[in-house]
């Protein structure tokens, strides 16, 4: 039998859903510095299999996240069964949070890459299914899990994304998606420069329209990316878009946003749920994953200014409330993962 080939990915692996990759200049980076330095047999790749390490019992997950300096420590964030944390690369996980929190729904988690003991994970679902788990808000562990801190947002039913800053721990970024069913104030995206003692609201829409995702540039942290969803779950119906929706880029660290939604390039008409990641490899790579009737992933080659479709496939755009997920791979640009309900 092969051994298990294993994979971190900046994105979480659901156990609900596979993970779609589209390499866009195969060519182009065989011949590039970027390529892997020691080829593969292929025979050896074909025996390779998906197979799921774990948490056996934890329900499904839209949250995870390597350690950066532990390559075998890893949490996964469940949506019914708190946080699970790994330090053995996967072959067992330990709860982390049982007991020690006041709800169970795991929707964000983000790892300090400057302090691999700094964790912070935000509660409940964003991703609006049928049946979804609502949370209170944001805790901080300064211990690698041992201990946690509520740090706000309790009014919240679901935090979308948390981004800590890449060499200052004490700037952290959340997407909050606000309530389910009902109208509420604490949506958008927030700013704390102390580690999560005071916060601000830096992106905001109306009270109908939550943040659903942030991205970084790596090279350099001033310039980020954000996403609002104007979307609603209550008992007997849902939506998903409206006016509220769009993209927005910041070059000032998150002060201040100018929204990029009409760019050109990107779709006209009403927009849902947006995914955007910027490469870790070019800056002036980013991609979006957009839902609207002539959506898909979009890229740009000027970091946001224009933009191109690369694939309108049903593949990567079904279920869009639940699967719009989109990450750059941080070696090669033109290497980008996003999620759907198999893996191609």
């Amino acid at each position: 039998m092969p051994k298990r080939l294993s994979f971190v990915l900046p994105i979480a692996v659901l156990a609900l859903a596979g993970a779609l990759t589209l390499d866009l200049g195969a060519a182009r980076q065989a011949q590039t510095s970027t390529a892997t330095p020691a080829a593969i047999d292929p025979a050896l790749l074909k025996a390779y299999q998906w197979r799921s390490i774990g948490p056996s019992r934890a329900g499904r997950s839209i949250a995870a996240s390597g350690v950066k300096g532990r390559p075998k420590e890893a949490y996964s964030g469940q949506t019914g069964g708190g946080l699970w944390k790994t330090t053995d690369g996967g072959d067992t996980w330990v709860p982390v949070t049982d007991g020690l929190i006041h709800s169970s729904s795991v929707g964000a988690v983000a790892v300090a890459e400057t302090n691999p003991d700094l964790v912070w994970i935000g509660m409940g679902e964003s991703c609006i299914r049928g049946n979804i788990q609502p949370g209170d808000g944001v805790y901080k562990s300064t211990d690698a899990g041992k201990t946690w801190t509520h740090m706000g947002f309790k009014d919240s039913d679901a935090i979308s994304k948390i981004r800590i800053h890449p060499t200052n721990p004490e700037v952290v970024f959340v997407a909050g998606f606000g309530k389910y069913g009902t109208p509420s104030d604490e949506r958008g995206v927030f700013k704390t420069v102390d580690g999560g003692k005071t916060w601000r609201k830096v992106l905001f829409r109306d009270s109908k329209t939550g943040a659903v995702d942030i991205a970084i540039d790596r090279n350099n942290p001033n310039v980020m990316f954000a996403a609002l969803w104007e979307a609603f779950r209550v008992e007997y119906s849902m939506s998903s878009g409206g006016p509220g929706s769009g993209l927005f880029k910041s070059t000032d660290g998150g002060e201040h946003w100018t929204e990029i939604t009409r760019n050109p390039g990107l779709p006209a008409g009403i927009d849902g749920k947006i995914g955007v990641a910027v490469s870790g490899a070019d800056s002036n790579r980013v991609y979006a994953i957009v839902e609207n009737q002539n959506g898909g992933l979009f890229s740009s080659d000027d970091a946001g200014g224009s933009w191109k479709q690369i694939n309108d496939g049903r593949n990567i755009r079904q279920r869009a409330f639940y699967y719009t997920h989109v990450a750059a791979d941080p070696k090669n640009n033109d290497i980008v993962w996003a999620l759907h309900v198999g893996t191609i």
